[in-house]
Formats: C-alpha cells, sequence, structure tokens
C-alpha cells in the first residue's frame, strides 16, 4: 500500500512525431489520473520501434508506480506494440478468449462484416496478462506488472482508450490506496498574468505549501487552478474556503466559477430556464454555433444560426440597416445590436449572440486594427455589448471570441 502514487505516460506512434497526428490521449489520460488522485510525472513519445519501445519501459519501469502505454495495437504490420511486450516479459504470444469472443461481438453485431486472418490478431495477447476487454473497439489493454510498476497498454484510438480508462483506475484502486485531490477552477478574463498573480501574491503565501495555485493561460482566457491533496473533510473545507477567497479577490475579471467547458454551462442554464438561444456571426462564421452544437441535446435550446458574413446577408436576412453599415461600419457596436435583433425575430428564440470583428491578417485599420471584435449578447428586453481586441493569428482570433461570446452569455444568462 502507498500514499503517494505516480505516473508515466508512453504515447506509440511515429505519426505523433512527425506532428501528423496530435496527441490528446496523453492530456486525457493525465486529467483522468489526476482526478483519481494519480501524479504523471512524465509523458514520452516514441515511435513504432521494438528498441524504443523497450527503452522507454525500462527508464520508468521500478521508478513509478504505474505505466500506461498507448498506441500500436492495431492488426497491421506497423503495429509493434503487442509484440514487443511480449518480448520485454519473455513470453509468447497467446490467443485469449474473451478478446476473441469482443473480436467476433464487433464484426458480427457492429461491423456486420467478414471476419479475416487479419482481424483475429486482436485477440492475441502475451501469455500471463491480464486482459481488460475493449467494449468499444477490439484491440484490448493489457495489463503487465514489474517490479512494483503496474503497467497498462490501450489502444491508441482516443474513443476506444477513454472507455477503458475508468477499468484502468478501478485495477490502479485495487492496489493502490490513492489520496483525495481537489481542484478548483475558475476563469478570468481582461487581465494578464504578470498582473494578477500581483494582485494573489499574499494570497499564495497564505495557501502554500499544502495548496498550489496553477495560471493557466488560454485563448483570451486565464484560468486559476487550486489544488490541494487532503486527508479529511477538515483539509477539504480549509481549500474549499481558499477557493471562495480566490473568487473574491479574482472578482473583477472572474467569468466563470468552475472548469465545466463553457458550451455545456451554457445548454444547461438555457434547459434550466426552458428557454432558446440563436447565433448571428460574421466573423466567426458558424464557429460559436459548431460549439453549442457540440453538446449532446443542444436541439432543445438551439433552433439554429445565420452566419452573416457579407454585408447584404446583414442587410437582406438579418435585417441590418445600411445606413449603420455606412456610418458605423460592420465591426460597430450599432451592428452588432442589430445582428442581435434581426437573428432572434428570424429565429424566435429568448436569447441570441452577435458578432462581428476583423480576424486577420488583413483587413485592419487604424481605427479597428486586426483582432478587433464587437460582441452582443441578450434578449429583446436587455442587450450588453462588449468591444474586445485579440492579438492572435486567424484561428486563434476566431476561437477566442467565440469563446468569449459564450461566456458573456453565460454571464447574461446567471445575471438575470
Amino acid at each position: 500500500m502507498k500514499r503517494s502514487v505516480n505516473a508515466t505516460i508512453i504515447t506509440i506512434g511515429d505519426e505523433l512525431l512527425i506532428g501528423q497526428v496530435i496527441d490528446t490521449n496523453s492530456a486525457f489520460m493525465a486529467r483522468f489520473l489526476n482526478r483519481a488522485g494519480i501524479s504523471v510525472i512524465r509523458k514520452l513519445a516514441v515511435s513504432d520501434n521494438a528498441e524504443e519501445i523497450r527503452a522507454a519501459i525500462d527508464r520508468e519501469v521500478n521508478g513509478v508506480s504505474v505505466i500506461l502505454l498507448t498506441g500500436g495495437l492495431g492488426p497491421t504490420s506497423d503495429d509493434v506494440t503487442r509484440q514487443t511486450l511480449a518480448d520485454y516479459f519473455g513470453v509468447k504470444m497467446i490467443e485469449d478468449k474473451g478478446a476473441l469472443r469482443n473480436v467476433k461481438r464487433l464484426y458480427d453485431k457492429v461491423y456486420k462484416k467478414p471476419l479475416n486472418p487479419v482481424n483475429l490478431r486482436q485477440a492475441e495477447v502475451p501469455e500471463g496478462c491480464k486482459v481488460i476487454i475493449n467494449k468499444r473497439g477490439s484491440a484490448p489493454c493489457m495489463q503487465f506488472e514489474k517490479g512494483r510498476s503496474m503497467i497498462f497498454c490501450l489502444p491508441g484510438v482516443p474513443f476506444e482508450m477513454e472507455g477503458l480508462m475508468p477499468d484502468v483506475i478501478t485495477a490502479i484502486r485495487e492496489r493502490f490506496q490513492l489520496p483525495k485531490v481537489i481542484h478548483h477552477t475558475i476563469a478570468t478574463a481582461g487581465i494578464g498574468e504578470s498582473e494578477l498573480a500581483a494582485i494573489l501574491a499574499d494570497f499564495e503565501k497564505e495557501i502554500a505549501p499544502k495548496t498550489s495555485l496553477a495560471y493557466l493561460p488560454g485563448l483570451g482566457i486565464l484560468r486559476l487552478r487550486l489544488t490541494s491533496v487532503v486527508t479529511g473533510k477538515e483539509e477539504e473545507e480549509k481549500v474549499n474556503r481558499h477557493a471562495r477567497v480566490l473568487k473574491k479577490l479574482a472578482h473583477q475579471y472572474l467569468i466563470s466559477s468552475d472548469d465545466t467547458p463553457v458550451e455545456e454551462a451554457v445548454g444547461k442554464l438555457l434547459l434550466k430556464k426552458k428557454k432558446s438561444v440563436a447565433t448571428a456571426e460574421s466573423c466567426t462564421g458558424g464557429f460559436i454555433a459548431s460549439m453549442i452544437t457540440s453538446v449532446a441535446g443542444a436541439s432543445a435550446y438551439f433552433p439554429g444560426g445565420i452566419v452573416s458574413y457579407s454585408n447584404a446577408v446583414k442587410s437582406g436576412t438579418l435585417g441590418v440597416k445600411t445606413t449603420t453599415l455606412k456610418k458605423h461600419g460592420a465591426v460597430s457596436e450599432e451592428v452588432v445590436k442589430e445582428m442581435l435583433k434581426g437573428v432572434l425575430k428570424k429565429m424566435k428564440s429568448d436569447y441570441g449572440i452577435a458578432v462581428s470583428g476583423i480576424m486577420g491578417p488583413g483587413g485592419g485599420s487604424g481605427q479597428k486594427p486586426v483582432g478587433t471584435v464587437w460582441i452582443a449578447v441578450g434578449s429583446n428586453h436587455r442587450v450588453d455589448t462588449r468591444k474586445l481586441h485579440f492579438r492572435f493569428d486567424r484561428k486563434r482570433n476566431i476561437q477566442s471570441t467565440a469563446l468569449r461570446a459564450l461566456f458573456m452569455l453565460k454571464l447574461f444568462l446567471e445575471n438575470e
């Protein structure tokens, strides 16, 4: 039994090292492990090369409690992880009956395709490992032990790996006593990292050493995360008090008091109110609507959106006055207000979001430089507007605008 449990994540695949595929697996696994009280101390990426995989395991084994490998479990010749593990542990490959049943089930019931010898390789595992069935795919998770380390090998397909992580945590809990880790995350905007750090300097001294404060800058958002390992209710309440103080100190810049994705938080508020929202987007080109509809069940509160990229659509579809466009320009408070009014009427929604801006790299001017954005959120009874200036490239400006627009709507809904 141990109080401190740490882990190393090893991602396997040439595609990760040449930048062809972005490694999202290690980020997901790290979050999952951290919530369970397991500290990730290293992340490694190695190629589809047997020697590299063995060397990576050798470097970590006995030095950490848990090693998680992901990738290289496919049935084709370039997937070498399974055989490498068999060689590493000095065992032969065998056919696992449970894994075989799962492969047959998938091809018969889900894929509705005939099995071939290549597919059947997915049921082969190194002898002596514990098999955790992959209900979302054909490659099982394989559990090993060497010295003081538990070793898990998971498929590299994110959807499949994510479905197996709860079973991995259960297996780890059976061997280790895991501490309780508490996180409190808030989101702020409109202030830089160094300025906020100056405001919170005395607070940071007060909470140390048992509680840490991390600054997590993002797309126009600065998140603050309090983290502490607690052993009882008294310590847990102390961390909760710290969180309340943090929110009070940052209240002027606070836009969210939890780490729920903003599109999900907005959806929950709308469902609770039994209200709807529609979008009128110029510079973001439908990105806000895409974020809203990424949440399951969004059809209950999102009737639709209008991408009014041109002035002709702004005036012809949303009813923005041509005189307003000529006098103030498309990127203006007056225009986003009229866009909001138009989408509320067109979509018959209770609330709306309207955005117009200059995303770059060109199109800016002295008065309206690249990154200038106007946002309007509200209803037929009240409207909030805000002018923002982003300094990123086109893609990040679009993402930042969408996030801030949704945060504005969230605050609008909460304050009503």
